[in-house]
């Protein structure tokens, strides 16, 4: 039964392939069906050259005395033949344009309904999958999924109804050759019943070795000062060299899987055709056909085989086409974890709290990053985070605007739980600052725009002073239309943390989140920055993640987790009653900040 259902799957495959692809067909279903129906003439005008062969041998070369077709001149047959060859051609001609301008259309659709659902992924998705993988799946796979299946639908269609005119040449001028003809064709087309199965599972591993490939030169490109500061050249050299060496064997093991199938279909031809020549000459001897018949039959006989020699070719194509389709629509209908209700409400503007209620979240299952979490978080309050690396103080933020979904427990916002909220609403009211925040290439004024692209110039201005970066936009020739390069690589990190910042205060949003906003910084820009942190935190409700101490100690409160657990929490003064966790990090960076004190000091004095 199980055996059963999967050949029907595969018979299917064609089928659902189209049926997938319908909806982005649908829009250009007129030229796409022109240059299909282009095809038939293309294809059937193969039967009359080999079928006017006959009434010239039998005229002229044969000189039995018989009549052309219509009792026209004899020069009249090459001149046909060359008029179809010309029209076959222009026909062609049209089919490939009307192909390449539908298949780029549907191209271009495809990756805009992939790239519209990967901006909607959740988080989880970029945790788990390289650059590289999806590159490959945005832009290789639809070009070998549209293009490719339309270029070789044409090269299928075509040589469908070559063969079915060069059959009727076959059986017209004989039909016990044609019987032999048509059994050697069935023979040499069943290989390809088997080659899907074969080249799957290469394909997947070729798909994941160019993934690599491509995060390979990713990464390479943006750490190019980091590989020549630690001479990671030669090392990088060598990694690369290994993913192209894989990529080489699954290419040789899909070429073992696929190559054979044209060799074996031309020795099994080469078969046909030998007994057909054989059995011909016979039937020629007895006078059941004439040579004319022969040489009609034999020309539409290699016009029919020389094809099918290389359709295996084709066909291979034409399987790693279905493949990416199947990948493609895979990723379509990927679910994510982050589900927004059927009747999601509003997300209100913070009147009251936000509690986080017996709070669990693992990013693999059975291992949590969080356990039990419970806090309380009025409004306009500060609640700084701090605690040892690792103890899942951004995990705990990024549940806030639902990056990932809760394992256990609860968060509310005045009562509402976020998991009842529309994403959109509960994200416009929360603006988060990373400690290494994502600048898009572009000018300033488009990634401050980000914030809140409706907004004015004055509204621009205000977000700008707020966030101290006003005199350095003043300095610039071009001012706010200064072009940052990818990811703001002409920016020094103060000042990508105040555009970032900026594009917060434009998004003027009641909760913010600031994670590490300022440990990457030295102590000049640190001061400027947390200048604009703090006008930006005033009238708000503020998370604030810190390594160091110094800048929280006006928190009104401060969490201090280890392990995913609170284990502290209270003002900055009762936690050092307390003389605990908190206290214990306080003295040991209070401790640090004197010896370095103390050693520029000394150096000073040398």
């Amino acid at each position: 039964m199980f055996q059963k259902t999967k050949e029907k799957v595969k018979q299917n495959t064609f089928v659902l392939s189209y049926t997938r692809m319908w909806p982005f067909v649908k829009p250009y279903w007129f030229r796409a069906l022109v240059a299909t129906l282009i095809t038939i003439p293309i294809g059937s005008l193969d039967a009359v050259i080999a079928l006017s062969l006959k009434p010239f041998m039998d005229t002229v070369i044969m000189d039995k005395g018989g009549s052309t077709p219509f009792n026209l001149p004899l020069y009249t047959i090459p001149a046909v033949i060359v008029l179809f060859t010309v029209l076959q051609s222009v026909l062609d001609y049209s089919s490939s344009y009307l192909n390449t301008w539908v298949g780029g259309k549907i191209t271009n659709a495809v990756k805009q309904r992939i790239f519209a659902r990967l901006v909607n992924c959740e988080a989880a998705y970029a945790d788990r999958n390289s650059s590289g993988v999806v590159i490959m799946r945005c832009n290789t796979d639809p070009d070998s999924a549209c293009s490719g299946l339309l270029t070789n639908l044409k090269v299928f269609t075509t040589r469908i109804f070559s063969s079915v005119s060069l059959i009727c040449v076959l059986f017209y001028t004989s039909w016990q050759l044609a019987i032999i003809a048509i059994i050697v064709l069935s023979c040499s087309l069943w290989p390809l019943t088997k080659i899907r199965k074969k080249i799957k599972a290469v394909m997947d591993s070729t798909v994941i070795a160019g993934g690599a490939a491509i995060s390979a030169l990713n990464e390479t490109f943006s750490g190019l000062k980091t590989i020549a500061s630690y001479n990671l050249e030669d090392a990088q050299s060598t990694k690369f060299s290994t993913v192209l060496k894989q990529i080489f064997r699954l290419q040789i093991k899909l070429t073992q899987k696929t190559a054979w199938l044209s060799p074996m279909m031309h020795i099994i031809i080469s078969l046909g055709i030998a007994l057909t020549i054989w059995y011909g000459s016979y039937l020629i001897k007895s006078q059941t056909i004439t040579s004319g018949d022969f040489v009609a039959f034999m020309t539409a006989l290699l016009m029919l085989y020389t094809p099918i020699k290389n359709i295996g070719k084709n066909f291979a194509a034409v399987q790693l086409s279905f493949l990416a389709i199947e990948r493609i629509f895979n990723f379509l209908g990927m679910q994510s974890s982050v589900q927004e209700k059927e009747n999601a409400v509003t997300c209100p503007v913070i009147q009251d709290k936000i509690e986080y209620k017996n709070v669990s979240f693992g990013y693999t299952s059975g291992r949590n990053v969080l356990s039990n979490i419970n806090l309380t978080i009025k409004k306009g309050e500060t609640i700084a985070l701090v605690g040892n690396s690792g103890g899942g103080k951004t995990t705990l933020v990024n549940l806030l605007p639902r990056f990932y979904k809760l394992t256990n427990g609860d968060i509310t916002i005045d009562g509402i739980s976020i998991n009842d909220m529309t994403l959109k609403s509960l994200r416009d009211n929360i603006a988060v600052v990373f400690q290494d925040n994502f600048l898009f290439e572009g000018t300033i004024r488009d990634n401050i725009m980000l914030g809140r692209p409706d907004a004015t110039e004055e509204e621009m201005k205000k977000a700008i002073q707020c966030a101290c970066l006003d005199e350095f936009v003043t300095s610039l020739p071009k001012k706010l239309d200064t072009h940052i390069g990818e990811r703001g690589v002409l920016l020094s990190g103060g000042q990508k943390q105040r555009v970032a910042i900026a594009r917060a205060f434009l998004k003027n949003a009641p909760i913010i989140v600031l994670d590490e906003a300022t440990s990457a910084l030295d102590n000049k820009s640190e001061a400027i920055v947390q200048q604009a942190i703090d006008n930006l935190m005033k009238n708000r409700t503020v998370f604030v993640i810190a390594h160091r101490l110094s800048t929280v100690q006006n928190a009104d409160q401060i969490v201090v987790l280890n392990e995913g657990k609170i284990i502290e929490e209270g003002s900055h003064e009762e936690l050092l009653d307390k003389k605990g966790a908190y206290y214990a990090l306080y003295m040991a960076q209070f401790k640090a900040k004197n010896q370095k004190n103390r050693f520029k000091l000394k150096n000073t004095v040398s």
